[in-house]
């Protein structure tokens, strides 16, 4: 899923009273105003949060790009278009290195893969092949928001998160919410160190 913009860092220590610019102003109305069609809780929460006028408009800012976002697939997020070899053609000697390049590529245009531990090079890069890249998802161009991928299938497949990934505080929250027993914890096979981002 598509992070929310990242707004926590982005406060300032500004008594309210404080008089902000005429632009400011008239940007945080017309910012308002084109976001009227969308209007649902996220914005109504941004008014009660009272942030200084000029973090409100950044936060706007952002919530107008991803309401106006074209929805593409993640290989036409790159110019030209991210084509990659079937992972039939790709020999176990090239793997690594290709891989490597994907993943940093993808880094760039601000996906973040999540939970890939449990899976084997050829495994991930199969999963990149014929789930991420022809995903379609909402293009937003915006330094600060990540589209974060799952790849272990949380919503679906809770044994493979519970099994490699959860703390042992998250599996006990998990059964007891759940009333199931839990898979024994493992150490994930496949360590690895992918750029990353914080959720």
């Amino acid at each position: 899923m598509l992070a929310p913009p990242e707004t926590s860092n982005r406060f300032m220590d500004q008594p309210s009273s404080t008089p902000y610019p005429v632009d400011a102003l008239l940007e945080n109305a017309r910012l308002w105003d084109q976001l009227e069609p969308y209007e649902d809780d996220s914005l109504w929460f941004i008014q009660w949060m009272k942030l200084p006028v000029q973090v409100e408009n950044d936060y706007l800012r952002d919530m107008l790009a991803w309401e106006q976002a074209p929805v593409l697939p993640v290989r036409e997020w790159f110019s030209p278009p991210l084509e990659l070899p079937p992972p039939r053609s790709v020999s176990d000697e090239e793997l690594p290195e290709l891989l490597h390049q994907v993943v940093d590529r993808l880094f760039q245009q601000r996906v973040v893969l999540h939970h890939t531990d449990h899976l084997s090079d050829r495994e991930l890069y199969e999963l990149i092949y014929c789930s991420i890249l022809p995903a379609r998802e909402k293009r937003l161009d915006s330094p600060h928001v990540y589209y974060h991928w799952d790849c272990a299938d949380l919503a679906s497949h809770p044994q493979l998160w519970l099994r490699y990934y959860a703390t042992e505080q998250q599996r006990r929250r998990w059964s007891r919410e759940n009333h199931l027993p839990l898979p024994p914890r493992e150490e994930p096979p496949y360590r690895r160190h992918l750029p990353q981002v914080e959720l």
